[in-house]
């Protein structure tokens, strides 16, 4: 669903990504861990589309990732998400399946804001909304369309606890459908129950990407770490 060879970013002389090569499968949920700086948010906004890449290679269910057929696969849900000052919660879903030709649509995009808790809340204009408010309705946008391959970038922050139980479940139904997600995160409490594979970022590059228990077994400090163990041991300064 999503192959990535010999990604690099630079700023100026800084590299920020350093010949990222990996793959995402169908159905597969990859946790990307990593320090402040480590490249994570960099490395999805190339994937797509918002950032330049410098080199390399990105494809998204075989083409390349800033083609059409690309974009309709795939949602990106950034870290601070953006709405629209003057539309409401309910325009926001209706440009959005309008965008994407979306048809029969108004069913499923109550579905999306009751689970959210938004349904009694569809007139509220985005200028008005929370920062949480704001990641639930980036949520509900980016689900609408029904992709196949689905980017969270910090999809907790800001969310409350129940949102945050609401939107691991979602993980796990988005999964059983077969759908492909990255999820890149400092929270790294909850995404060992959610991934079947973590990859943990360094200065722009890989040092793991493995099942979680393979990955235990590489650390200096063996079997029997927590996810937060082995993600501060293959991280700590050498």
């Amino acid at each position: 669903m999503l192959t990535v060879t010999d990604l690099s970013k630079k700023y100026g002389k800084q590299e920020a990504v350093s010949n990222l090569s990996f793959q995402l499968q169908g159905g597969e949920v990859v946790g990307l861990l990593g320090p402040n700086g480590a490249g994570k948010s960099t490395t999805m906004k190339c994937i797509v589309g918002l950032l330049r890449k410098t080199s390399g290679e990105i494809r998204i269910g075989g083409y390349d990732h800033l083609s059409v057929g690309a974009k309709r696969l795939f949602s990106y849900i950034p870290e601070t998400p953006y709405v629209y000052d003057l539309l409401t919660i309910w325009e926001h879903m209706q440009f959005i399946a309008q965008a994407y030709g979306v048809r029969e649509w108004k069913t499923r995009a109550l579905e999306l804001l009751e689970l959210y808790e938004l349904d009694d809340k569809q007139k509220k204009l985005g200028r008005d909304l929370s920062k949480g408010m704001r990641q639930k309705v980036s949520i509900c946008c980016a689900l609408l369309p029904d992709p196949q391959l689905l980017f969270f970038d910090e999809p907790m922050i800001g969310l409350d606890p129940k949102a945050i139980k609401n939107t691991k479940n979602l993980f796990k139904t988005l999964k059983d459908q077969g759908k492909t997600i990255l999820v890149s995160t400092h929270l790294i409490e909850g995404i060992e129950a959610i991934a079947d594979r973590i990859m943990i970022m360094k200065e722009g590059q890989i040092i793991g990407n493995d099942t979680i228990e393979n990955l235990k077994k590489q650390a200096a400090t063996g079997i029997g770490l927590s996810l937060e163990d082995l993600f501060l041991e293959m991280t700590k300064d050498a």
